[in-house]
């Protein structure tokens, strides 16, 4: 089987390159040409150079492919619009060329966020039910692209998979939880319990692909989760016990949490650069619900994560020593 991937030197991409490969796919690696090729460069792949923003460029790309994994996107921005391009636009883009010049592709998948929905209600978990209500641009700009999506399923097997937070090796986000862990501090947001469902990139990967290769699963929508109810202090509990770490808790308030997000986005800008916090992502932060429901992956797929939280924690945690991100 041949497979294209976009997204394919970050994080998750990077991995479930790994993973197809593993699997005697042969694998195609969509790239700009500023992209950085970090993870994917020694991997036996073909790289092809495209313009997201021109679908007839597109061409060489997608024709051939048995499936098309749609894992890029934008997560940082400086400018709100760029979200919607980068998420949005390049979706539509590529759905256009494969419509044009791949139409019997056996799958396209694409991977979006739990964010797309939006925050879950009380201790109830959000499901594929669930209506869109997405509270940040990031979260927006991921319905758009997922609403792009199910406009063509009766076009294209489309598969759409939302992750919650996501954790694992080469991560940069959750990393900076882990990392002020490993210097003695666990911040926590606001003083009632936040709860959240986490996926490892592992078990993410294996959903994304167990997706894409079932017969049932065109059409649909799948959550791909751990089971259970986590919060950050249950996390940041593993992660200290993990690293042998004393740690100091510190609840912060919601207005102080706004206020330094603000104090962080204002410097970024000033800098030319997007801001590591902000205002969208403080207001994710002060939810009192990100579970999700992955009930339909495991019934109709078949599909059951692999890691605990605190086996994929420590395999997590052991990857940032061995590359040096966390001494």
């Amino acid at each position: 089987m041949k497979a294209l991937v976009t997204g394919s030197t970050g994080f998750i991409g990077s991995q479930l390159v790994e993973k197809l490969l593993a699997r005697d796919y042969k694998v195609s690696c969509l790239i700009r040409k500023s992209t950085k090729l970090e993870y994917v460069n020694d991997l036996p792949v073909e790289f092809v150079k495209a313009d997201y923003g021109n679908p007839d460029s597109l061409r060489s790309a997608v024709e051939g492919a048995d499936y098309v994994f749609h894992v890029g996107g934008v997560t940082k921005a400086k400018d709100k619009r760029v979200y919607f391009l980068g998420n949005h636009q390049t979706t539509k883009n590529l759905l256009d060329a494969v419509r044009k010049y791949n139409p019997g592709v056996k799958r396209f998948v694409l991977a979006s966020s739990l964010t797309a929905v939006g925050p879950g209600t009380g201790m109830e978990p959000v499901d594929e039910n669930t209506p869109y209500h997405p509270i940040t641009t990031y979260g927006r700009s991921k319905m758009e692209a997922e609403k792009e999506c199910l406009a063509h399923v009766q076009a294209l097997p489309i598969t759409i998979i939302r992750p919650p937070a996501v954790y694992g090796p080469r991560d940069k986000d959750v990393f900076e939880f882990f990392n002020s862990i490993n210097k003695h501090f666990l911040p926590l947001s606001g003083f009632r319990r936040k709860i959240l469902s986490f996926v490892h990139s592992y078990d993410l990967v294996d959903g994304i692909i167990a997706a894409a290769e079932h017969p049932k699963a065109a059409g649909q929508i799948y959550f791909i989760s751990n089971e259970g109810v986590y919060d950050w202090e249950m996390l940041g509990d593993i992660a200290k016990k993990i690293l042998h770490k004393w740690v100091i808790k510190a609840r912060i308030p919601h207005f102080l949490l706004y206020a330094v997000a603000g104090i962080s986005e204002f410097a970024a800008r000033m800098q030319g650069k997007p801001a590591l916090m902000n205002i969208e992502k403080a207001r994710d932060g002060v939810q009192s619900n990100w579970l999700c429901s992955p009930k339909k992956a495991y019934d109709e797929l078949g599909f059951r994560t692999k890691l605990s939280l605190e086996e994929g924690v420590a395999i997590t945690l052991e990857w940032y020593r061995k590359n040096g991100w966390m001494k």
